[in-house]
């Protein structure tokens, strides 16, 4: 996660400016909205759907995940993990979650992303702390992935389970407050890493801000978002043992489109990509046909399907979002 202030229509870019209070500023206007912009869409979201916002009066929200009945969700500026219950009630789950050891004011130090693991933990990223820890059911930390060969991962953003179980996840700079130029960087590049029989390899290494990432139903096409300078969501095609081919844009930002970037994205069960992009939701055919927009007040940072797969939580700046769908969303391989 990351944000960046921009104006937009439906296909975008911005160079990366920063910080979530960006995000902030005259979006606070903008209704609530879910925006037709094909007919399929009807087949998605029902018309005349609403959005609620659930819970709010939060940091910076990002790394939502449905876990028993609850969303847990991260805020990075308050450095917490936090989780919601459908009637709002908001529980904090842990303090100085990121670890980072009192974090700037200001700074997104905090967790991000989270995924559950087949042994009903959960794998969390420590944006601070450059690492992706075990949570265990007592809600403590254990150390899981924190270098490649000797040398501290960038930090950590988004990951998530390939159908075959293996663990990818992207590693941009955002943990460090000098982004690329930070002298804390050993990494001479910001991947895209699947980790698979204890093994780490990075497979995307000339992406210039990874950020959110996904699979297709059958898991052969995986999708990865660049938040910046040039915003888009590129497709590949997955062969064996994680072999990537035929990357191709899916879709593209090249000019100011609103608040925000390519950040979080997911997969519903037909096969469209949900993917965040400056001015709110995409949703997206594989073949890269837009068929809608979701505005909020807020830029959008990522969003997890939840309850029986038809309802959808966004985390957005300050708030969390919610509405149902007609397609059910793909859950996470290790889904509870």
């Amino acid at each position: 996660m990351r944000i960046i202030a921009r104006a937009l229509p439906l296909l975008v870019l911005a160079p990366l400016a920063c910080v979530a209070a960006n995000a902030q500023a005259p979006a606070a206007a903008q209704a609530m909205e879910v925006v037709r912009l094909d007919p399929a869409l009807d087949a998605v979201i029902a018309p005349g759907t609403t959005i609620e916002r659930v819970a709010t009066g939060f940091g910076f929200v990002e790394g939502p995940m449905w876990r028993d009945g609850r969303l847990w969700f991260s805020d990075l500026m308050d450095d917490k993990l936090l989780a919601v219950s459908p009637d709002g009630t908001v529980e904090t789950l842990i303090e100085h979650a990121g670890g980072y050891l009192n974090p700037p004011p200001g700074t997104t130090l905090g967790p991000n992303a989270m995924v559950p693991d087949k042994d009903g933990t959960v794998l969390l990223v420590r944006q601070g702390g450059r690492t992706i820890v075990r949570v265990d059911s007592a809600l403590r930390f254990h150390p899981f992935l924190s270098d490649y060969q000797g040398k501290k991962l960038n930090s950590p953003n988004d990951l998530v389970f390939a159908p075959d179980g293996a663990l990818w996840f992207t590693d941009p700079p955002f943990g460090l407050l000098g982004m690329d130029d930070d002298p804390a960087k050993e990494l001479p590049f910001n991947a895209v890493f699947r980790y698979a029989d204890g093994k780490l390899t990075p497979v995307i290494t000339d992406l210039n801000l990874p950020n959110g990432i996904g699979f297709s139903p059958d898991g052969k096409t995986l999708y990865v978002s660049n938040y910046g300078p040039d915003m888009f969501v590129r497709a590949y095609d997955v062969g064996a043992g994680g072999t990537l081919s035929n990357p191709r844009m899916l879709i593209a930002y090249p000019h100011p489109q609103g608040a925000g970037g390519p950040d979080g994205l997911k997969v519903d069960r037909a096969g469209n990509i949900w993917t965040t992009g400056p001015g709110g939701i995409r949703i997206v055919t594989p073949a890269g046909k837009v068929l809608g927009q979701i505005r909020l007040p807020e830029v959008a940072a990522n969003l997890a399907f939840a309850d029986d797969g038809h309802t959808v939580y966004i985390t957005a700046t300050h708030s969390v979002y919610r509405f149902r769908t007609k397609v059910a969303g793909e859950r996470p391989l290790y889904y509870r």
